[in-house]
């Protein structure tokens, strides 16, 4: 278990940030294979045929080695985000920057514990030019696994980042972590988590970093060259997926006509009241498009006429633009 301690500066210091680079080496193992699916079963059966696009490199395959459910991993792989709204070129940069002897040593950590891996692998992790060749296998992974599905992928972080920095200012440590994990608890002064290993620390009023993910499970990083990490699985994974093919039986949403008994359906149409049912938080219109299967464009002229009825609004979050439902599109769903 490890033992968090916080100070009285560390909750205004505290911040979130999205880490494509982690997204992406989490995406891989899956992928490959290296660790289950879990609740993004669905996402890894339509990646598999991506990842065998580029499993043919060696730098690839050494890359899906590294990576390890419990234990230390490489952090020059994924650097923890120094800032929120990072890129994936800029977190690349970050790796390609990386000193020899520094990833030489985390390699030779991260490798500790692991079975032998095969010999084109072990060639990968000993070359001479190791940074580069996994940078570059890192820009493959990226580009055939998470980049084509990034737009949504960005929305359901940012989705979880409003809801959770929600909690963190108006109540505390407490109410922002409660539900974060089963393994993650505020015990006086002090975060809890319940994860394979030992370790005590303080944040001396540098706030933690906390990390929202969609492939990997609850994970901390806790070195010294970087801001203390803690990284969690987002709410609302599922919109990856749903919507992307038509379920078994079911017409897309939009085609639908409302039932008798559903009155908002019938006062706005079907997606119109649809969206705003969705806007319980705040959304993006890439993850509500996702989310009840209709186009981005048609997501985004319902929305446009929902705003225009003062039925929703819209705020600018980082790169994004969110919207939220007003007082009375809150009324209207309520009393439907």
């Amino acid at each position: 278990m490890y033992r968090i301690e916080v100070g009285p500066g560390d909750l205004a210091a505290s911040r979130f940030g999205i880490a494509p680079l982690h997204e992406t080496i989490t995406a891989l193992g899956l992928a490959a294979g290296r660790a289950p699916a879990g609740p993004v079963g669905p996402w890894v059966e339509r990646a598999r045929p991506r990842y065998a696009s580029i499993a043919a490199d060696p730098a690839v395959r050494a890359l899906a080695f590294l990576r390890r459910r419990h234990g230390y991993m490489a952090d020059f792989v994924q650097p923890p985000p120094g800032r929120p709204n990072l890129t994936a070129a800029e977190q690349l940069a970050v790796a390609r920057a990386t000193p020899l002897a520094q990833a030489r040593e985390e390699i030779a950590r991260n490798l500790d514990g692991l079975p032998a891996p095969e010999d084109a692998v072990r060639a990968v992790l000993h070359a001479p030019d190791v940074v580069r060749r996994l940078s570059d296998a890192l820009e493959a992974a990226w580009a055939a696994l998470v980049e084509p599905d990034w737009p949504v992928l960005r929305s359901i972080l940012e989705q979880d980042i409003v809801h959770r920095a929600g909690r963190l200012a108006a109540y505390g440590w407490a109410e922002a972590l409660d539900g974060l994990s089963r393994q993650v608890r505020w015990r006086g002064g002090m975060i809890e988590v319940d994860i394979p290993d030992e370790g005590a620390y303080r944040l001396d009023g540098a706030g933690l970093m906390f990390v929202p993910t969609v492939f990997s499970e609850l994970g901390v990083a806790l070195e010294r060259n970087w801001p203390y990490t803690l990284m969690y699985r987002a709410r609302g994974v599922a919109a990856l997926w749903e919507g992307r093919e038509p379920r078994a039986g079911r017409e897309p949403r939009a085609g639908r006509e409302p039932r008798d008994d559903d009155a908002l359906a019938r006062l706005l149409g079907r997606t119109r009241a649809d969206l705003l049912r969705a806007l319980a938080e705040p959304a993006t219109t890439t993850w509500l498009s996702a989310r009840l299967r209709v186009s981005l464009g048609g997501a985004g002229d319902h929305l446009a006429v929902l705003r225009a009825s003062g039925l929703v609004t819209r705020e600018r979050s980082g790169r994004s633009v969110l919207y939220r439902r007003t007082a009375m599109g809150d009324m209207l769903v309520g009393a439907s």
